[in-house]
């Protein structure tokens, strides 16, 4: 039993089974381990890897799982379900901000998995300009992306993993501040992987998301991972997409392959990029400039789908472009600067 209280944070739900079951299989989590979410909502990332833990036979008891969220009623849905699982985790003494309030401030952990809000705007505080969890620069004041990440790492420990779901423009955005964080971090050498997911996996964010994998033990420096998994997963209905096992095992197979040594890029789906082909792209992930483009044609009635999904997405923008411009134009108006006809004598 799991309790999926869905609540909206930032315009995402909750995380998709699809993207936990990768995920979780990615960092692998083992016994006698430290497993934390610091955006971890009502707890179902925790409840995924307590399953992957009892079906390799792992004893849960003995891994300690610590989560924060800011939703009081999230908080206390997300206690619930580790309770009901007989699972003790600390979720602090109360919800509060991950920013402003951390309340595992010194601690440390092996596994660490997020999915927070995306592009979140409203989360900087005066008292963080001084943060010493900003060891690559100080995050975006009006885009949180970068302030979640550079929490993460700040928390590893020495063997310690991280996969961390954002919005795709995270991979590029053009910002000076996120550019030359994301450049100091690629530099870095603890980031492994970057690994596209496809559009509508969401049930009310149809535009795809990236997963950052990070690992303080990383093997390949100076070699990054690029998965192009947008191909993947089927429609199970008009708006929703998931993604089979096979789709997880071919993403994870893959990811191993590369931890181990032993992947051989894949046209149209995977590649292994050096740190300079990285610094000629101006730090740009995006995994379209470095996995190999795959021409092959798409199923008719999975292109017709999609098409239809982006019409309708497209319609929806050019409704909302008029609306907002209007709005401008009354206001304009209301403040004595209405825009006349350039035709009128």
């Amino acid at each position: 039993m799991f309790i999926p209280f869905r609540w909206k944070r930032g315009g995402e739900f909750y995380t998709p089974k699809s993207i936990v079951d990768t995920i979780v299989a990615i960092l692998d989590p083992v016994a006698k381990s430290r497993i934390y979410d610091p955006a971890c909502g009502s707890g179902g990332m925790f409840v995924q890897s307590i399953k992957y833990l009892e079906e390799r036979h792992e004893k849960t008891t003995q891994i300690s799982f610590f989560g924060q969220e800011s939703e009081p009623d999230t908080w206390r849905i997300a206690k619930i379900n580790m309770a009901i699982r007989g699972i003790e985790a600390n979720f602090g003494d109360s919800p509060a901000s991950t920013f402003t309030n951390d309340h595992f401030k010194d601690e440390k952990f092996d596994f660490i998995f997020a999915n927070p809000p995306f592009n979140q705007k409203n989360w900087w505080n005066e008292s963080l300009s001084e943060d010493p969890r900003w060891q690559y620069g100080i995050p975006s004041k009006s885009n949180a992306n970068f302030a979640w990440m550079q929490h993460m790492i700040s928390h590893l420990s020495p063997r310690g993993k991280i996969a961390l779901v954002l919005s795709n423009n995270s991979v590029s955005s053009f910002d000076k501040t996120e550019t030359e964080i994301r450049k100091k971090i690629i530099e870095d050498n603890i980031l492994e992987a970057i690994i596209s997911f496809p559009t509508q996996l969401f049930y009310n964010v149809s535009l795809p998301v990236v997963v950052w994998v990070f690992n303080k033990k990383k093997k390949n420096k100076d070699k990054f991972l690029f998965i192009n998994a947008t191909k993947l997963g089927h429609m199970v209905s008009t708006k929703h997409r998931e993604l089979s096992k096979d789709d997880i095992n071919k993403i994870v197979s893959t990811y191993k392959k590369y931890a181990n040594g032993e992947l051989e890029n894949e046209k149209g789906f995977s590649a292994v990029v050096l740190l300079n082909e990285i610094k000629e792209n101006n730090y740009n992930l995006t995994t379209g400039r470095y996995v190999e483009v795959n021409f092959d044609s798409e199923p008719a009635e999975e292109f017709a789908t999609k098409m239809k999904s982006l019409s309708s997405e497209l319609i929806q923008l050019f409704q909302d472009s008029k609306m907002y411009s209007e709005e401008i134009v009354n206001n304009l108006a209301n403040l004595g600067f209405g825009l006349e006809d350039e035709n009128e004598e």
